[in-house]
């Protein structure tokens, strides 16, 4: 291609200006709004005066306090719970799939059959499934492994997050699986035919080979699968208790609270739990990057 052909600086940036004006109204006036909102700025019940009210008010009052702190502690309960499970399993069925030479289409394709189901009906099928109502619980109540459905242990809506927790494991771990198995088969069958001659078992060849190669992507997936999983508010809605609350769900019922005097806290505690996942990322970058400047 010419030189004459290549676009100059001031066309790439007429190109590229309606997107990035687009993401600036949007996503940059939203966010402008909420942090003004978060700092008391309210026009339509005449507030003006801009303060940090709401956010002492989450961190230390009576009345705010309790719920945030047990939402915060809860929220990255459920999220590092899943986060974690969902990530051993995915590497566990990903290398499964991987090595398996018949029917892998077919495997691939069953692992990840429910990616493009929506979480919204993912909670309201652990009820179905898994309450004390469910289907599993007169199942075995039918097979006479519990005398009835009631006996069946408490899996959704209970303090611990469990139904949150299988759920959003459910529904992450082909999201990872579907990431890896991609990195496997880009990785050359050379290094592993080399370790097999030098005598290398499946676990050494799976700790000095395959699992350095498939780290920064596995990273990079497992912090997403935390960072949805910490702002989500659907599963939590849905299958949690009323307190603990996941901090989405404290965050929309302080937004629909019939008195707007509430609104500063539901945008103060929107703003948290982004900064909370910024710092999240921030730190996992700094981390990579020590590691990289190390090797």
């Amino acid at each position: 291609m010419s030189s004459e052909s290549k676009p100059s600086g001031w066309q790439l940036i007429a190109l590229l200006a309606p997107a990035v004006l687009v993401l600036l109204v949007l996503f940059g006036g939203g966010l402008a709004y909420s942090i003004l909102q978060s700092l008391g700025w309210q026009p339509l019940i005449g507030q003006y005066r801009l303060s940090l009210d709401a956010y002492t008010s989450l961190l230390f009052s009576r009345e705010y306090a309790e719920v945030f702190w047990s939402g915060l502690a809860f929220s990255l309960w459920i999220s590092a719970a899943s986060t974690l499970i969902s990530t051993v399993l995915a590497v566990i069925v990903a290398l499964l799939i991987y090595h398996t030479v018949r029917g892998t289409r077919l495997w691939t394709f069953l692992f990840q059959f429910n990616l493009p189901v929506p979480h919204l009906v993912a909670g309201v099928g652990m009820l179905f499934l898994l309450s004390q109502s469910g289907l599993l619980s007169r199942g075995t109540a039918a097979l006479g492994l519990t005398h009835t459905p009631s006996d069946f242990p408490v899996l959704v809506r209970d303090t611990n997050g469990i139904g949150i927790i299988i759920a959003y494991v459910w529904k992450e771990t082909p999201f990872i699986g579907i990431i890896l198995l991609g990195v496997l088969r880009s990785i050359s069958d050379s290094y592993d035919i080399t370790a097999r001659n030098l005598g290398a078992n499946f676990w050494q060849r799976f700790r000095y080979i395959i699992l350095p190669l498939i780290t920064p992507s596995l990273l990079s997936a497992s912090l997403i699968v935390f960072a949805f999983t910490f702002g989500a508010y659907e599963i939590p809605a849905l299958v949690g208790v009323r307190f603990p609350r996941a901090l989405p769900v404290t965050a929309l019922r302080l937004f629909t609270d019939a008195d707007l005097n509430a609104r500063p806290q539901a945008m103060a505690l929107s703003i948290l739990i982004a900064l909370i996942i910024s710092l999240v990322i921030g730190v996992y970058l700094w981390l990579r990057g020590m590691a990289e400047r190390l090797n």
